[in-house]
């Protein structure tokens, strides 16, 4: 009866720990399954978000790869088209080549004119000023002269008023006689010697009236003065024509200097640059 109790019990407790073990087994392999499917579905998105970023990448490198492309296309088309504009500009270059060599010359031969016509408008500008001074002068001269002319005329109508007293007394004289006579031949040895006065200041009259030397001192002085200017102006301009020259020349060796820098030779511009002279050279 004992066994059979055990027996029993023990029986009863291999069907319990058989039920806990079969429950613990399951709670394992659900827990297991659990983790697989948790596992599988975390891949499976992990998976899925690879697949979207590289197929996002790969959309846009195919975007990109079309728009290169385009881009290639359109840049081979703008290359021919330049390559045709470069064509058409160097056809136009040697067209238009003659032209300028021409109209180069056509320019320095005009320079060439315009410093003849520089020189004359310099002359004539000078020859005015000297016009203007000489002018100035006549009219100092033909003052001079009126008052000369006023002085010869007071002089004449003293000379015709002597000569006639000089007439009158000699009448007086062959109409009286006697002591009257003597008075009177008195009276004409004086006037002769007031007239020989006038005679001799209407001489000086006479002398002053063709060239005062106060006068020519002062027209070679006014002279004097006007070379003087218009040797400093002369002088200014020369220096003025110096600076133009030398700046001119400097800009031509500077433009050279880019030419050589840039590997473009002289020779290409199908002219030779005119250089200006420096003054004293």
């Amino acid at each position: 009866e004992i066994e059979a109790k055990y027996a029993k019990k023990m029986q009863v407790l291999r069907d319990e720990l058989d039920l806990r073990r079969k429950t613990e087994i399951h709670e394992v392999e659900e827990r297991k399954n659990s983790q697989i499917s948790e596992l599988m579905r975390n891949h499976e998105k992990a998976f899925s978000d690879i697949k979207n970023y590289y197929n996002d990448i790969t959309l846009k490198n195919l975007a990109l790869i079309s728009l290169l492309k385009e881009q290639m296309e359109e840049m081979k088309k703008r290359e021919n088209h330049l390559e045709k504009e470069k064509a058409d500009v160097l056809l136009q270059n040697k067209q238009l080549k003659e032209p300028l060599q021409q109209a180069q010359e056509q320019v320095s031969e005009l320079q060439k004119k315009l410093a003849h016509y520089e020189k004359d408008k310099e002359a004539l500008t000078n020859t005015k000023a000297r016009l203007k001074v000489t002018q100035k002068e006549l009219k100092d001269l033909q003052w001079e002269h009126e008052v000369l002319e006023q002085r010869f005329s007071k002089v004449q109508a003293e000379r015709d008023e002597l000569y006639q007293k000089f007439t009158k007394a000699i009448n007086e004289v062959q109409q009286k006689t006697g002591f009257k006579n003597l008075l009177l031949e008195r009276k004409l040895k004086g006037l002769l010697s007031v007239l020989e006065k006038k005679e001799v200041e209407l001489s000086e009259v006479f002398a002053a009236s063709n060239l005062d030397p106060s006068a020519l001192s002062l027209v070679s002085h006014k002279l004097e003065d006007v070379l003087n200017s218009k040797n400093a102006t002369i002088k200014d301009l020369q220096l003025q024509l110096a600076r133009v020259c030398k700046a001119h020349n400097d800009m031509l060796q500077t433009f050279e200097a880019k030419l050589m820098a840039f590997g473009i030779p002289l020779d290409n511009l199908g002219f030779k640059p005119l250089a200006s002279p420096v003054l004293g050279q």
